[in-house]
């Protein structure tokens, strides 16, 4: 009974591994996550526009991508196509250090999002384990994610002081590197044993159905204004906490402050949840939550410290829900759609960042960040909306 529920001893290295590769690949997009739009502010030709363009076409190119890299993975490895998304983001990141206009910096960022290489190295970890296994391996990763995002946008902004701009993406680059690295010498080979002939119609009809299931697409809509909501914060919080009298240099103390003092707080309310099997009730808190943030952060932009708070008040709401979505979407998916439904959840994420780069550039462009956050009020209200319509008792 109790080998039955431990991951075996002879897997773990790998799944450590695997970890470790998805940490190192996530901290290299999430660094330059908070400093983006002052690094593109600083180049040729830019705009409010192109510079949400350059932010939000990481999204657009993965959403893009993700389908056909894993259906190339399934005709010929994992391993090759790992490796080689990893290679193509090398040159996105160096195409970025370099980069002295604008669309050196878009084309950059659009070949870091066609490494669409997040499904097949969930394939590889899952393909790796026995199915009973399944979830503890995703929830070693969905922590490792939550660590490396909490992590690094710390970090990239703190780099980015020290080393300037353009290190920070030669450092990203290293890392980069090292992952690559760490696929070719500790991931074993393997040949795929799906069949060649891929039925593409039941693909279709696969995603069709997880498209229109009523649950998960509330679901997926929650995940896909998360995203949009942090994409379009990330855009407008530099030119805000300069307004206030803090210069760019200090930034990433404020940052740092602000997510780790979130952690404390979230942290209690996740396991809470778990234990007293709350989450649907976590989940219509922590949703509540975000549009309260959102609408503070918009009457308080010039007062220093409510604007901390409502920061504050973000994180928190961001750290519960992006922790009870994946347990929500796994509960609610039938059980042979399990795979299709975390692919489309991550489309949902990925089509958050591209939105809410573009819209928010469009929208700073023909106006100042009021009309960023009239929208951001108008999406996470209509998310309030669908909370309500929630059947499961989850």
């Amino acid at each position: 009974m109790h080998n039955n529920v431990k991951i075996s001893h002879t897997k773990f290295p790998l799944i450590l591994t695997l970890n470790i590769i998805f940490i190192l690949r996530m901290s290299g997009i999430f660094m330059a996550l908070p400093i983006l739009p002052v690094y593109a502010k600083s180049l040729q030709g830019s705009c409010e526009y192109l510079i949400g363009i350059s932010i939000g076409i990481y999204g657009i190119t993965q959403i893009i991508f993700q389908l056909p890299f894993g259906l190339i993975s399934d005709k010929i490895g994992r391993k090759p196509i790992v490796i080689i998304g990893l290679i193509i983001s090398v040159i996105g990141n160096e195409l970025i250090a370099i980069a002295h206009e604008i669309w050196s910096l878009i084309i950059g960022r659009a070949l870091q999002g066609l490494s669409a290489i997040g499904s097949v190295l969930i394939a590889l970890l899952l393909e790796s384990i026995q199915e009973k296994h399944h979830m503890q391996a995703m929830a070693i990763v969905g922590i490792s994610f939550g660590i490396t995002f909490i992590g690094s946008i710390i970090a990239g902004p703190f780099i980015a002081n020290k080393f300037g701009f353009h290190g920070l993406f030669h450092i990203i680059t290293i890392i980069t590197i090292l992952t690559i690295l760490l696929v070719h010498f500790t991931i074993p080979t393997t040949h795929s044993c799906i069949d060649k002939n891929i039925n593409l119609f039941k693909i279709f009809n696969d995603i069709k159905l997880i498209i229109t299931h009523s649950e998960l697409l509330k679901l997926n809509f929650h995940i896909f204004c998360l995203h949009t909501v942090l994409i379009l914060n990330f855009l407008i919080w530099p030119k805000i906490i300069t307004n206030l009298g803090y210069l760019y240099n200090v930034h990433y103390k404020i940052y740092a402050a602000v997510i780790l003092t979130s952690i404390f707080i979230s942290f209690p309310c996740i396991f809470l949840s778990h234990i007293k099997k709350h989450r649907k009730k976590m989940l219509i808190i922590a949703v509540n939550i975000l549009f309260l943030s959102e609408l503070i952060m918009f009457i308080t932009i010039h007062n220093f410290w409510l604007f901390l708070f409502s920061m504050q008040l973000f994180f928190v709401s961001f750290n519960l829900i992006e922790s009870i979505l994946p347990y929500l979407i796994n509960k609610t998916s039938p059980t042979q759609y399990k795979g299709t439904s975390i692919s489309i959840y991550s489309i949902g994420q990925f089509l958050g960042v591209g939105l809410g780069g573009i819209v928010g550039g469009f929208l700073l462009e023909i106006q100042d960040i009021w009309l960023v956050f009239l929208f951001i009020l108008l999406l996470t209200a209509i998310n309030i909306l669908i909370n309500t319509k929630l059947q499961q008792p989850y």
